[in-house]
């Protein structure tokens, strides 16, 4: 119809009907090429948008995902940001696995290089803020307070033991189930320390050492089976990983402990005078660590269960007073206390002693002691 038009108006120009229509087609086509670069525009807008909101998110397979989208579709040098995309992919595949495995000095690593080149990366802000406060050395309790030792993803709980003077051995509420290895009863003086509220258990070996060797398996059993260097071990880890000084408890620190301290009633057993309330014995196997009554300060399972390790080299005892003994000064075996479930109730009163070589058994395990200064 237009064409016909324009050729009416004018039929002595026969080219001026096709300037027409040509005149009219490139309007159409300027019209698409600026509706064309409207919809690459706003594409590329989604496409930037949307990798910003990514590596907010920390979102990195995302990112990638549109900036190589921008570029297809915009003349858009994007290779450096794709570059830091690829570092920040390894970067935080590793950063998450350390932090599952509980390993947060790799993993605030690993962190810190992703927000080096992404300081606007929230989840690697928020993670790197638990792993710092994850490792960070709790502050040492004041003197006379239990405390809550938490690291590498576990905690255990520390009980205050106010020093005092008692008499170690074989003392008179013990009528005649002394063996002569308890003897001479004596008199001993100890410091305050701190000694584990439960044995170590299994769930705590796993976490500061990162395997288990016990026999009877089960988070919350006591770790059996390790011998006196491997407690040794458990202590030194701990220490490290604390930035506190952990160790096994003396003997003479382990009994006064197991008597009560200050608070003692003096009792058969480790807070009774009945074992059946506080100790697992005459059994099967280990047990869940504290589901007996506590002792008088609140203390687990030092009646029966498993046998503890001491520091001290087993060795007689001497009938004089002594203040903060530390045992034989050499010797071929170690001490161990409290009994264990595999035997009668004899093997697990406070005063009981035994010794090892340094073997493993699936009745032996330990718990912790630290000095209060």
């Amino acid at each position: 119809m237009t064409t016909f038009a324009i050729y009416k108006s004018n039929p002595d120009s026969p080219f001026k009907g096709l300037r027409g229509i040509f005149i009219l087609r490139m309007k159409q086509i300027s019209i698409l090429l600026v509706l064309c670069c409207t919809v690459s525009l706003a594409y590329c807008q989604n496409y930037r948008q949307e990798a910003d909101k990514c590596l907010v998110a920390g979102d990195y397979e995302c990112a990638r995902r549109n900036l190589r989208l921008l570029r297809e579709n915009e003349p858009i040098d994007v290779t450096q940001e794709l570059q830091n995309v690829e570092v920040c992919i390894k970067a935080s595949t590793l950063a998450d696995y350390f932090f599952e495995e509980k390993e947060y000095e790799k993993a605030a690593q690993q962190y810190d290089k992703i927000l080096k080149l992404n300081p606007k990366d929230t989840h690697a802000k928020s993670r790197k803020s638990q792993c710092e406060k994850a490792s960070a050395p709790p502050a040492r309790p004041s003197s006379g307070a239990n405390y809550t030792e938490r690291v590498s993803g576990t905690s255990i709980d520390m009980v205050y033991v106010a020093g005092g003077t008692f008499t170690m051995g074989c003392t008179a509420e013990q009528g005649s189930d002394c063996y002569d290895w308890e003897k001479p009863a004596h008199r001993v003086t100890v410091s305050d320390f701190y000694i584990g509220k439960y044995e170590v258990t299994q769930a705590q070996w796993k976490a500061v050492m990162g395997n288990n060797p016990s026999s009877f398996k089960g988070d919350n059993l006591p770790v059996e089976n390790v011998n006196w260097d491997e407690a040794m071990d458990f202590c030194r880890e701990l220490s490290r990983l604390s930035g506190k000084k952990y160790r096994l408890p003396t003997e003479a620190e382990w009994e006064y402990a197991a008597r009560g301290g200050k608070e003692s009633t003096g009792a058969k057993y480790s807070g009774s005078s009945s074992p059946d309330r506080v100790a697992w014995y005459d059994s099967n196997s280990t047990h869940p660590v504290g589901t007996k009554a506590a002792n008088e300060l609140g203390i687990y399972d030092m009646s029966g269960n498993v046998y503890e390790w001491c520091s001290d080299w087993y060795g007689a005892y001497s009938s004089s007073s002594q203040t903060n003994p530390t045992g034989a000064s050499s010797g071929s075996r170690r001490v161990i206390r409290g009994g264990s479930w595999y035997f009668d109730a004899q093997g697990v009163r406070v005063p009981y002693r035994d010794s090892s070589p340094d073997d493993r058994n699936y009745i032996l395990g330990f718990r912790l002691a630290s000095s209060s200064k």
